[in-house]
């Protein structure tokens, strides 16, 4: 499948270490000729670490896709009904926003975005990243992975000997998991091998 002309949301929370290896990502999506519009949550924003200020991960953002970042809820409601998407990403999706969204807590603008995909029974695309998904949130994935419309880029431990809960996605299949979402299946294997002895 083509994905040029495909109207992409695509959603970054929190996990900043993670923004390395989405970027690219991005990029593979926009030189493909999709319409990539960018959704921050305010962490993405607002947030200077180690791995940068938010607002040049935002400036470099907005450089590649062509649109500004939506930022505010009230920007990502029309998302569903008035400016639908094909499909919505979120990757990094934080362990945080991974329990609001299987409790139905919409009180960012990616997952207003990503609420207004699922109203329009579209496909939402996770490319999860989180210390704790064998942990307490482990219920969490499971309710999402059991949800309907919601697809997951395969995953597996990160770093099994010291962070032994953690879990994050392997961003290089992004596209690929698009791909098999927009026509209502699950990328397979959904859990894989990332962490290699050295």
């Amino acid at each position: 499948m083509n994905l040029k002309g495909v109207r992409i949301g695509f959603g970054l929370t929190g996990s900043h270490c993670t923004y390395d290896d989405v970027y690219p990502e991005i990029e593979k999506l926009v030189n493909e000729g999709a319409d990539v519009i960018p959704i921050v949550s305010g962490t993405v924003k607002n947030t200077e670490t180690r791995f940068g200020k938010g607002e040049d991960w935002v400036a470099r953002i907005e450089k590649l896709t062509g649109y500004p970042v939506v930022d505010t809820i009230v920007k990502a409601e029309p998302l569903g009904p008035k400016m639908p998407l094909a499909c919505m990403v979120i990757a990094p999706m934080t362990g945080n926003s991974m329990s609001k969204m299987a409790n139905a807590l919409t009180d960012s603008p990616v997952l207003m975005a990503a609420k207004a995909t699922m109203r329009n029974h579209r496909p939402v695309v996770l490319g999860i990243s989180t210390n704790d998904a064998l942990g307490l949130n482990g219920v969490n994935l499971m309710r999402l992975m059991a949800a309907k419309d919601l697809y997951f880029v395969p995953y597996g431990q990160d770093d099994p000997i010291n962070k032994p809960n953690s879990m994050v996605a392997r961003m290089s299949l992004i596209r690929e998991t698009i791909v098999a979402a927009l026509s209502g299946e699950q990328l397979q294997p959904v859990i894989i091998e990332r962490y290699k002895e050295e």
